[in-house]
């Protein structure tokens, strides 16, 4: 399986690094996309990560879902035309699209939440249902492509999700 993950300034440090350890014990291959894969970005919490490619060397078609980091980064990414077009490219694809805590904003921008169910960090509730989505509070929610979760303490239920729907889609467009 091949994941496609973003990566900005402020990330937080367990949304983007607990998901990409955990799917390499899984065996799976995971992308960390940018518009610099020349930077190193820093977390929240001082962690550090770089991008291994650029929005423009990723096409949807070659992943089997996608995730995105919460912090702050994704009030960075949802402005970034590449990640909001990857974002929309998956969802057209029905893959599999992780938010987690703030994460929902990027998902907000490209437009994909309107009639699904799902969680966030209680801070971007009202702009989750802005977009359309109903929001709840619970661990983890799936609902249609999208996997979504509150924060880094949910982190073993969201990725245990997450996992389980990539195989899901997988089995089922052999």
């Amino acid at each position: 399986m091949k994941i496609l993950t973003f990566v900005a300034d402020i990330f937080e440090d367990l949304e983007l690094w607990y998901p990409i350890i955990r799917l390499k014990e899984e065996g799976w291959e995971v992308d960390v996309v940018a518009l610099d894969k020349n930077k190193t970005y820093t977390g929240k919490y001082g962690l550090k990560a770089e991008a291994n490619k650029t929005y423009d060397e990723v096409k949807a078609e070659d992943y089997d879902g996608l995730l995105i980091p919460g912090g702050y980064a994704p009030d960075i990414l949802r402005v970034e035309e590449g990640c909001i077009q990857l974002t929309k490219d998956f969802n057209d694809q029905n893959k599999p699209i992780g938010m987690i805590c703030h994460a929902g904003w990027v998902p907000v921008t490209a437009g994909i939440l309107k009639g699904k169910t799902g969680t966030s960090t209680k801070k971007i509730r009202a702009d989750l249902e802005g977009a359309g989505l109903t929001w709840v509070d619970k661990e983890v929610v799936v609902s249609e492509n999208i996997i979504s979760s509150r924060s880094p303490k949910d982190l073993h239920v969201y990725m245990t999700s997450f996992i389980d729907e990539v195989k899901k889609f997988k089995e089922k467009n052999k």
